[in-house]
């Protein structure tokens, strides 16, 4: 349905401007994870800073923003906000299938259902959902792979969380590498998590005499990984993140990182959208229901300098 960013900042434009924004008070819930690691910090900064700006545009919107280090935090966070009659959810599951229930009886309750990025379990539930290219991210990372290493090359995974998205990115990165002759030699869940990450890769390391390459899924493990692999003092070893850390893409557009030389964009600036567009929904009337996907393009030299901001958190 919509295409451009542009659109929101057309809008916003327009409501500065003194039209109306509407008689009708809403609450608007946000429900995400809390800032533990580098993406969750950075979406957690691109939240708040949103909801503040929403607040001085559309004033007759209230907000109620929860962030939960666990999975069961953030049940009972949507269980306080289902109590509180919210006209609306903005949800970044930590996980699918625990988060699918509660954000359901949300929807029963009336509550309009705004999902980012992981997605839930039951399909249908949401009325609007916005995430990265996730066939893309798969894609992206297992062409890499293929165009990086002969056949013959042995690789390891560091899979996400157990959400939807997860499952998507891998079952596309599988397709992307079938055929190529490159063996994985096993995948394990590192939780997106740079402790966690440093704990897989270090399993890793003890059980396989070669690996020439890891998929991280994510920027976050492969800082893990990478510090796995330096203690370990192997050599050699090509390691692909994701999300668009601006460490990790300004070492990609200087050359200086001895690992990464390359990236797949996966920002937590989505969030950003995702509000702007469920407010724009109850102030302006806007239809915003269906899915918004935005790229996950991949990062080289070549275009990194295109995707680094000096100024993002993350």
């Amino acid at each position: 349905m919509f295409n451009k960013l542009n659109l929101i900042a057309g809008l916003l434009a327009l409501t500065a401007t003194g039209h109306p924004v509407g008689a009708a008070e809403f609450t608007i819930g946000v429900s995400i994870p809390a800032a533990t690691h580098g993406w969750t910090g950075g979406l957690n900064f691109f939240a708040e800073d949103t909801i503040k700006k929403m607040e001085a545009t559309f004033p007759d919107i209230d907000w109620v923003l929860a962030t939960a280090s666990d999975v069961n935090d953030q049940v009972n966070d949507l269980e306080d906000l289902a109590a509180r009659n919210v006209d609306a959810i903005i949800v970044l599951p930590m996980e699918s299938d625990p988060l699918t229930e509660p954000v359901k009886q949300l929807k029963q309750n009336g509550s309009f259902i705004t999902v980012i990025d992981r997605g839930l379990a039951e399909a249908g539930i949401e009325d609007f959902y916005l995430a990265g290219n996730n066939t893309q991210y798969g894609t992206s990372a297992g062409e890499y792979f293929v165009k990086r290493f002969p056949a013959g090359a042995k690789i390891v995974v560091l899979r996400g969380l157990p959400t939807t998205i997860d499952n998507i990115r891998v079952d596309a990165f599988t397709a992307a590498i079938e055929g190529s002759g490159i063996e994985v030699l096993d995948m394990q869940y590192a939780n997106w998590n740079p402790d966690k990450g440093f704990e897989v890769m270090q399993d890793f390391l003890q059980r396989f005499p070669q690996i020439d390459g890891v998929w991280a899924g994510d920027d976050d493990p492969a800082l893990g990984a990478m510090e796995a692999i330096r203690q370990d003092g192997r050599k050699g070893i090509v390691v692909l993140g994701g999300g668009g850390m601006k460490d990790i893409l300004k070492g990609i557009a200087d050359g200086t990182n001895d690992m990464i030389d390359a990236d797949v964009l996966y920002h937590p600036s989505l969030i950003v959208p995702a509000i702007e567009m469920t407010a724009m929904h109850f102030a302006l009337g806007m239809p915003i229901e269906g899915t918004f996907q935005l790229d996950s393009p991949t990062v080289t030299k070549e275009n990194a300098a295109q995707y680094y901001n000096a100024d993002s958190p993350y």
